[in-house]
């Protein structure tokens, strides 16, 4: 008995070599291809427009056979026969110097490969064995009846969303393992919720600049404008991603390798949460928590030692100052104000006739005005050097300055025109709430770091050193 199979690849006794069909198969075989059945359904065929895969079982692709068809003289570019979602390649090959066409898929776990001399019969041939793929029906093997339902209903499911099945289990399996088994759907409901109404994708280098431009709108002081652009570009720049996924261990590693002293940690610290805030009230967080810098706790900040001069010191200091430091020297040492400031500070600010200097709150480093008092001696110091503009046209000077303290026999007090000022002062007026408004601090600050430092007596000669009549 010899044994052929029908369109299905279902098997066909026939009885002997007499009949008429078993000939024309016999012959049909001889000649290297297989009977070629008409088919009702329309043939849908793609000239490279696919990859040059081939169709193994279960309705994937084998990519070995690209390779195999290179090597033995085929073209690169196959013909792709497509039903559905399965595609049937068709190589073009020269054999013996004669194109043939080759329609290679699988079938029961094995790979089948026919060749044709017509570039139709092999279309027909691929058409064939795509449909009996897309219906499940190219192996009787592969799946079961409830597995090949299953198979067709994911596929129906994600039909809409364009990916490809294995895309969607390998995607779901590593999301189950990123939850550690826990339900995927309850994590999704989970960020859906803590993220609604937040505009997520936004870097932290283009917020920064959108949070600088919105500071200096709101009027912010050049000052502090200053700060936070020398803190947050930096931080921007170290990390260019979207700010949702900065953490507070990221930050707090920032800070750390900056290796800066623990106020000025806790300075720029500042400048990051006062950033991460405005971009919650801007929905580039979620509003309902805390951000990642409030998470980020402060470096404790020892006490430090506040120097301050002696009378003696000062009236050396003017003694020995050229005329140009007079104005400086002055303003830090009786008004109390800051270097910064008195960078800042016009001569129209001052009102020698009055009794006043105004600190505007762009001047201040706090951005809010105050009004410091000109005491008798300081009027005195100023008079013979009002003008017009600036009254420090360098603000750079107190470098200058300082080198002087050495030459006289004693070294400059950090911050020491500021801090000998208010702790005189708070010793004459004996109110830490008055010297805080005048110094443009807080009575917490001053009452902690300037009390006692000095005498009512030391105080009335601070406030009685005047330039020499002679």
């Amino acid at each position: 008995m010899i044994q052929f199979r029908d369109q299905l690849g279902l098997p066909i006794q026939i009885a002997g070599w007499s009949s008429l069909v078993a000939r024309q198969a016999h012959n049909l075989k001889a000649v290297g291809s297989n009977p070629t059945p008409a088919t009702t359904s329309k043939s849908t065929t793609s000239v490279g427009s696919a990859p040059p895969v081939d169709t193994p079982p279960r309705g994937m692709y084998d990519k070995s056979m690209t390779t195999a068809a290179r090597s033995s003289g085929c073209d690169r570019s196959p013909i792709n026969v497509r039903s559905g979602s399965a595609v049937v390649p068709i190589y073009q090959c020269f054999m013996g110097g004669i194109l043939r066409y080759q329609v290679v898929f699988y079938r029961n776990g094995q790979r089948i490969r026919r060749s044709f001399t017509k570039l139709d019969a092999a279309k027909r041939e691929a058409k064939l064995a795509a449909d009996r793929i897309q219906l499940g029906l190219a192996t009787t093997l592969d799946l079961r009846p409830h597995e090949r339902e299953a198979y067709q209903s994911a596929v129906k499911i994600l039909e809409s969303t364009g990916i490809p099945l294995v895309s969607a289990v390998e995607e779901y399996v590593k999301c189950r393992g990123l939850l550690s088994g826990n339900p995927l759907l309850s994590a999704i409901d989970d960020y859906v919720q803590r993220n609604r109404g937040v505009r997520t994708g936004a870097r932290v280098p283009d917020i920064v600049t959108e949070f600088l431009a919105s500071k200096k709108q709101d009027g912010a002081s050049d000052r502090y404008l200053y700060q936070l652009r020398s803190d947050l570009i930096r931080f921007g720049e170290s990390y260019p991603i979207p700010i949702l996924h900065v953490k507070s261990d990221q930050i707090d590693q920032w800070l750390r390798a900056k290796q800066m002293a623990p106020r000025t940690r806790n300075t720029v610290l500042t400048s990051i949460r006062t950033f991460f805030s405005w971009a919650k009230a801007q929905s580039y967080l979620p509003k309902n928590e805390q951000t990642e810098a409030e998470a980020v706790a402060k470096v404790k900040v020892g006490d430090t030692e506040t120097d301050i001069f002696t009378p003696d010191q000062m009236k050396k200091i003017f003694e020995n100052s050229k005329p140009r430091f007079i104005p400086f020297l002055a303003l830090g040492a009786f008004a109390g104000l800051r270097a910064a400031e008195i960078g800042r500070l016009d001569w129209n600010a001052i009102n020698l006739e009055r009794g006043f200097i105004e600190i505007r709150a762009g001047q201040a480093k706090t951005a809010s005005r105050r009004i410091v008092p000109v005491s008798d001696n300081l009027k005195a110091w100023l008079l013979p050097h009002v003008s017009t503009g600036r009254v420090v046209p360098n603000p750079e000077i107190y470098k200058k300055i300082t080198p002087l303290a050495r030459k006289l026999g004693f070294e400059w007090a950090n911050n020491g025109l500021r801090h000998s000022y208010i702790s005189y002062r708070i010793a004459l007026v004996k109110s830490a709430d008055q010297v805080a408004l005048e110094a443009g601090n807080s009575a917490t600050i001053i009452f902690k770091h300037y009390r006692e430092l000095a005498t009512e007596k030391q105080a009335e000669e601070w406030f009685n050193i005047r330039p020499s009549t002679e």
